[in-house]
């Protein structure tokens, strides 16, 4: 089966339609949580996603916007996103986004936005963090998102640390030998300084990955959010991928 790998659309349209136009064939999508949040367009990004066979599990924007989190938790920028977020949310959004779970086990597979661990809000920036999460699923692979920084760790028994490993666009990889937390990246607001839209094509069968990027249309996304007077700063990291 092949899966399109997605997270972190952010309400970011123009990149979730990028992303759809470039994968030229796939079986199913899934989404790593934050569907909304921070962009201009969440009912239609759900529609979206909504035209294809998918499963999807919830982020912390995602509980944000549905007054599922206390936005005090959030930066100034996110709370202000999030608040407009759910005044435009219809009602089949909301229904959308109520009834997506925290994790999802497929397989030899095991989904979770933050981390297994805590799913909804922990961050897997590195090694140590990743180490410790090994222990909270049973099966081989667990992608997760929320950074907004595609990242690969694999577990090396009985030592404190796991490793890091390089992963770059274009270049797939094995997942056969071993146990590993992969992060895709993010859709709708990358964080690694490239500003392409982040996703992932995974092959369950063969057990391969390769992690892609595609440009889309900024600037039309940063017309949109200024239009409905979304937050500079947000608006502006979209141009550079932080």
């Amino acid at each position: 089966m092949q899966v399109l790998l997605i997270s972190d659309i952010h309400s970011n349209l123009e990149a979730l339609d990028a992303v759809l136009e470039a994968v030229d064939d796939f079986d199913v999508i899934w989404c790593l949580g934050d569907v909304v949040g921070y962009g201009p367009n969440p009912n239609e990004c759900i529609a979206r996603l909504n035209e294809f066979e998918h499963l999807a599990i919830a982020g912390n924007h995602d509980w944000g916007s549905l007054g599922k989190i206390d936005l005090s938790t959030f930066n100034a920028d996110a709370r202000r996103a999030n608040l407009w977020t759910r005044e435009q949310l219809t009602t089949d959004s909301v229904e959308y986004l109520e009834g997506l779970p925290k994790t999802v086990s497929r397989g030899d597979v095991f989904l979770a936005h933050g981390s297994p661990r805590r799913p909804i809000w922990e961050y897997i920036f590195d090694e140590g963090v990743a180490k410790a999460n090994f222990s909270h699923f049973d099966v081989p692979v667990c992608f997760v998102g929320h950074t907004h920084v595609p990242a690969r760790f694999r577990d090396v028994p009985d030592r404190f640390h796991c490793e890091r490993l390089p992963m770059k666009a274009g270049e797939s990889f094995s997942l056969e030998e071993g146990r590993y937390i992969v992060n895709p990246g993010s859709v709708g607001q990358p964080r690694d300084r490239d500003p392409r839209a982040a996703y992932m094509l995974l092959e369950t069968e063969d057990k391969r990955c390769e992690p892609r990027r595609v440009a889309y249309d900024v600037a039309t996304t940063q017309k949109k959010m200024r239009e409905v007077d979304l937050p500079p700063r947000n608006i502006e990291r979209l141009r550079v991928g932080w």
